[in-house]
């Protein structure tokens, strides 16, 4: 069976959608997940895009061993030496340029004829490699190219060095037949096709981005560029967990394996969620709460009797594990990490113990600490959470008054390094009060508020609430998360960790400028 390389584009591609955005811990956090899930290369970022995004690719870069990283450049001098700069320090950097193909953008956005594309692309791609043997060329909208100038292109990048050569359903408009016919025209026609992967980056405007990158594999593609939890522009793109669990439940169809470890799906999925402020849909395939539940009586029935009767797949292969020990406030530190590590996390020290002592509070609140209230624990991380390190506000305490006939109010007191500034506040209700008395102590850049969700992490009237914010500055949104069992300081901690990103963008901007 051919090798299906995984070209993971979570942080570039995935990360520039609307409500996904992450800050540099964050990034770090997503990339070692990957690492541990043993993708083959992850696309940091877009260099030249802001000096953040330099720094977070060049951070990745230093910090990953065991991927290819790669940053993505347009097909300019700038860009490429940008993207150089940033990854060059990598155990195995590459450097990935594109350009468009297209009739309709090469006319419209680049204004330039297919003569100049094509002498672009031989100049940009020889550019690059005089840097680094690992470069990768993108056709941009290559599905709605002419297919004899598209593999002229190809031609010309391969000539000139580039080492994989990646065909994007950019705007989500083919279908799988299309793909795989378009892939196997482009190997045809490719000198020494054996010599260079050919790649597949499908969107999901018209559902079909998993089907396409199948379809591509079916073809002869030996790279998927895809994200997890499928997230990217729009609608999305091709979802790693499902063509990666598509192609290893059906060897039959799809003669390719990955080196992934799918036991590690599950946790990088949730990690992810957990990041942006969203939940996975019931209904996900492979990750969602509904995967692996059967509620019918004929699907119990024969669950029961055989797996295989409903299940094409284990929990346990994508790293969902059942619980055989119960933990409660007798429980030591020995059993928590055994519990953590069955169910697929390895902490450090530092952050085991902070994970064990806010275990420890949560049982003396709740009767029953589920494994669901535990990754929620492990998972939460947000920004402000390390306030005494990093300089920013933290919650110290908070009190409200509110009642149904009159109105809230609430006083809070944040924390910066050793000051602690109060601020108090009426409001609708002790959640906006709460947020107004932050606002006059932070005097946050001016934003709107587009989003407040309340989820409980497991059942019961005791359980752990976990409140996502979204707010939105510049054309660029922002989430926070909190979690308690108090739903007023969930919701600040998650309103303080949006505001973070907020005013971190903010002062990037300013700086930049």
């Amino acid at each position: 069976m051919k090798q299906i390389k995984i070209f993971d584009t979570t942080l570039r591609d995935g990360e520039q959608s609307p409500g996904c955005s992450m800050n540099l811990r964050e990034k770090i956090e997503v990339a070692k997940c990957l690492e541990k899930m043993k993708v083959d290369i992850i696309e940091a970022g877009f260099a030249i895009s802001s000096p953040g995004d330099f720094e977070s690719v060049n951070t990745i870069a230093k910090t990953v061993k065991d991927c290819t990283v790669a940053s993505l450049a347009r097909s300019t001098v700038k860009d490429i030496d940008a993207a150089w700069e940033a990854v060059k320090v990598a155990a195995d950097p590459r450097i990935h340029l594109f350009i468009a193909t297209s009739p309709l953008h090469m006319e419209y956005k680049l204004k330039m004829t297919p003569e100049q594309v094509l002498k672009k692309t031989e100049e940009m791609v020889k550019y690059a490699a005089k840097y680094c043997s690992n470069i990768e060329f993108s056709a941009e909208d290559a599905t709605r190219s002419d297919w004899d100038f598209l593999s002229q292109v190809v031609n010309t990048a391969i000539k000139c060095g580039a080492t994989t050569v990646n065909i994007p359903d950019t705007v989500g408009y083919t279908t799988p037949a299309e793909m795989q016919a378009l892939i196997e025209y482009l190997i045809e026609r490719t000198e020494n096709p054996d010599n260079v992967d050919f790649s597949v980056h499908c969107h999901n405007d018209l559902g079909m981005a998993v089907a396409n990158a199948l379809a591509g594999v079916k073809g002869g593609a030996t790279q998927i560029e895809c994200t997890v939890n499928g997230l990217g522009e729009r609608a999305g793109n091709t979802s790693l967990e499902e063509v990666v669990m598509a192609m290893r439940t059906r060897p039959d169809v799809f003669t390719g394996t990955t080196r992934l470890d799918t036991t590690q799906i599950y946790r990088t999925s949730k990690t992810v969620y957990n990041i942006i402020g969203q939940k996975a849909p019931l209904n996900k395939p492979i990750v969602g709460k509904n995967a692996f539940a059967h509620e019918s009586g004929i699907h119990q029935h024969g669950v029961l009797a055989n797996k295989l009767t409903y299940e094409i797949l284990t929990p346990e292969s994508v790293g969902i594990h059942a619980n055989n020990i119960v933990l409660g406030k007798h429980s030591g530190k020995h059993a928590f990490e055994t519990r953590l590590s069955e169910m697929g996390y390895t902490l450090d020290a530092d952050e085991l113990l902070r994970s064990f002592e806010e275990f420890k509070v949560l049982c003396d609140k709740k009767k029953t600490v589920s494994d669901a209230d535990i990754e929620a624990i492990v998972l939460h991380k947000s920004a402000v959470e390390t306030a005494g390190d990093s300089g920013d506000y933290a919650l110290d305490w908070f009190a409200v008054h509110t009642s149904n006939f009159t109105t809230a109010t609430s006083t809070v007191c944040l924390k910066k390094g050793d000051e602690k500034i109060e601020g108090v506040s009426l409001g609708d209700g002790p959640i906006d009060a709460s947020f107004k008395a932050i606002d006059t102590i932070i005097n946050p850049v001016e934003h709107t508020f587009d989003n407040y969700t309340i989820h409980s992490t497991s059942e019961g009237k005791d359980t752990l609430g976990d409140v996502s914010v979204k707010l939105s500055a510049n054309g660029r949104s922002y989430s926070g998360r909190g979690l308690s069992t108090d739903i007023i300081e969930a919701s600040i901690k998650a309103y303080l960790a949006a505001l973070h990103k907020l005013q971190s963008a903010a002062e990037r901007e300013a700086e930049a400028k």
